[in-house]
């Protein structure tokens, strides 16, 4: 487990040179401590040296402790505790059905930008349905840029899995608007081959953030930044190239302290 311990060598307000932005962390892997405690675990990230936080709609996840917080509120919160709150994941089920509260939501809470963490398929969803529910997310997207938010869609793996010889994910970057439906890379799918790098090359300005994670093919595991395959040198030099603005570590709780300090010092 992570330890509230703020390590003396660590100063939040200095960037690292190849990251040139911010440090941020996605809530995901830690929501149970952050449900016991909002503000003191955010505290204790603000310690081990990130600057931003990526939230999960309390609405769309189920959060009991957070779900009747006023984004207003919850940006307070954030602020106080010395992070920014820049982004928040979304389930598709709740943009479908309350799209008008959950962008006013984020508009209160400071946010300006949306990310759709998943399309909530079935598992034997054919090309056809990938195409229809990116087409969807395209009028939705259409609505956040209206009121200022841009929305983005999050990658897992089925993403890069074939449907009759087309890669789903490059069938998406076809369907999606590059103005309306903005892209934030999983970069844990390098461990089934694919580099984050490659695909910040491939499809230039149409990044707006990652998730950062790293892979051991010695370990079979995800490990801290800096201890496995990826060269994370190539990926923030092409990550700032496409356009990339934030960037998340999303990992177990154990490698945040490691991977902010081999970040923050690369």
């Amino acid at each position: 487990m992570i330890t509230s311990q703020i390590p003396s060598f660590l100063n939040a307000a200095e960037g690292s040179k190849a990251l040139n932005k911010p440090l941020g962390f996605q809530i995901w892997t830690i929501k149970n401590r952050l449900l016991e405690d909002f503000p003191g675990t955010l505290k204790m990230m603000a310690g081990l040296g990130y600057e931003t936080v990526e939230m999960c709609s309390p609405v769309g996840y189920g959060f009991k402790t957070l779900i009747d917080m006023k984004g207003a509120e919850m940006k307070k919160i954030v602020e106080d505790s010395g992070l920014k709150l820049l982004s928040c994941h979304y389930g598709m089920k709740e943009l479908r059905e309350t799209l008008d509260e959950r962008i006013h939501w984020a508009k209160e809470a400071g946010m300006k930008q949306m990310i759709l963490a998943s399309f909530d398929g079935r598992k034997d969803a054919k090309l056809s349905d990938w195409q229809k529910s990116a087409d969807e997310l395209n009028e939705i997207g259409a609505k956040t840029k209206k009121a200022g938010i841009q929305m983005g869609y999050h990658n897992h793996d089925m993403e890069f899995e074939k449907h009759g010889g087309v890669l789903i994910y490059d069938e998406l970057m076809r369907r999606f608007d590059p103005d309306l439906v903005k892209m934030q890379f999983q970069v844990a799918v390098v461990r089934l081959g694919f580099k984050a790098a490659d695909y910040f090359k491939k499809y230039p300005g149409r990044y707006i953030s990652a998730h950062l994670a790293d892979w051991s093919t010695s370990a079979n595991k995800i490990v801290p930044a800096g201890q496995g395959i990826v060269d994370w040198k190539e990926f923030f030099a092409a990550a700032e190239k496409c356009g990339v603005r934030n960037y998340f570590v999303e990992m177990n709780p154990d490698t945040f302290k490691d991977s902010a300090t081999y970040i923050k010092n690369l």
